[in-house]
């Protein structure tokens, strides 16, 4: 029974050579890759408008959070 190569040998040399902060942002941006394929995504509108519903979380918090979570997304 043959499975399907997560990583090809080409990219399990380039990891074998990274260092800890290397790996963690390409595992990030693997697995978004993956996430996307799976057509999953975040819609950030409903996300915010569910953040809104949080009692204790105000309009300047709630700028302040989406800002850093619009960072992270682009990354």
């Amino acid at each position: 029974m043959v499975q399907n190569e997560i990583v090809d040998r080409d990219t399990y040399r380039k990891i074998k050579k990274m260092n800890r902060e290397e790996l963690t942002k390409f595992i990030l941006q693997y697995g978004d890759e993956l996430l996307g394929e799976q057509g999953k995504t975040i819609d950030l509108p409903a996300l915010e408008a569910e953040l809104r519903k949080i009692k204790g979380i105000g309009g300047k918090r709630l700028e302040e959070i989406m800002t850093v979570i619009e960072k992270l997304l682009e990354e």
